[in-house]
């Protein structure tokens, strides 16, 4: 699925690329629908819902006001609900915004910028896991992921950064401060996706969000981080290009 998925990334033209992003935006919307206890058909409405807004917001300009609102909802919103906890109460409007800016900007951005950024997301993750498996003593949030902790999200985010200055080594002209600003602030969101989602599991007594991919969960265990990240990384990416 990986490899398909890089293939249509390079390969595919905008517009056709464009279906690919909205069939996984219905397919996560469908799977946010059954954590939101929407059986049958309104789990299938909800998806078509998904799939039709994304349209439309794919033929919106322009398009940063939504991931503006995305980036502010990870970083002010979604930090605050998860303190106070996660009920069902108000998740089917989340949902949309959780799942069709990321889907926008996984479409919208170059496809090296895409792939970079998995990569970051990716790094983050693996280096907290290993981190808080070696070191983990204070738990991040032990209601909601008791194998997360603060020495863990430390290390995801250190090892992000790692990774950002070595690709940074590549790009000319760079302003090393707000890069690297950018790079942690990307880190850390995806650690909120990844707690959010869990949090939504939690609340709806499931342990994966579905079954397409068997032995991995559904598309939204496996893009959990990026939902936080890609919206946020589409704001700052304008940035970054004018500060190279």
């Amino acid at each position: 699925m990986i490899a398909a998925l890089l293939v249509a990334l390079f390969f595919l033209p905008k517009p056709w690329f464009a279906a690919v992003g909205a069939l996984i935006a219905a397919t996560a919307g469908f799977e946010w629908a059954r954590l939101c206890r929407l059986a049958g058909a309104a789990a299938w409405v909800y998806a078509a819902a998904m799939a039709f807004a994304f349209v439309v917001l794919y033929n919106t300009e322009p398009r940063q006001p939504a991931f503006l609102l995305a980036t502010v909802f990870w970083i002010v919103v979604a930090p605050l609900w998860l303190w106070r906890g996660v009920q069902t109460r108000g998740l089917a409007v989340t949902g949309f915004m959780v799942i069709l800016p990321a889907a926008l900007a996984f479409v919208v951005l170059e496809p090296l910028e895409v792939l970079l950024l998995l990569g970051l997301v990716w790094i983050a993750d693996s280096t907290a896991y290993f981190v808080g498996r070696a070191w983990g003593r204070r738990k991040l949030a032990p209601e909601i992921s008791p194998g997360k902790s603060w020495e863990g999200a430390i290390g995801g985010t250190a090892g992000a950064l790692v990774y950002a200055i070595i690709c940074g080594t590549f790009i000319e002209g760079l302003f090393w401060v707000p890069y690297l600003l950018a790079a942690a602030l990307l880190a850390v969101l995806s650690i909120v996706g990844d707690l959010f989602e869990s949090a939504v599991k939690r609340q709806a007594a499931v342990k994966d969000s579905g079954t397409l991919l068997p032995g991995h969960g559904g598309v939204l265990d496996r893009i959990d981080s990026a939902t936080a990240a890609l919206p946020a990384a589409a704001l700052l990416w304008p940035c970054m290009r004018a500060l190279a």
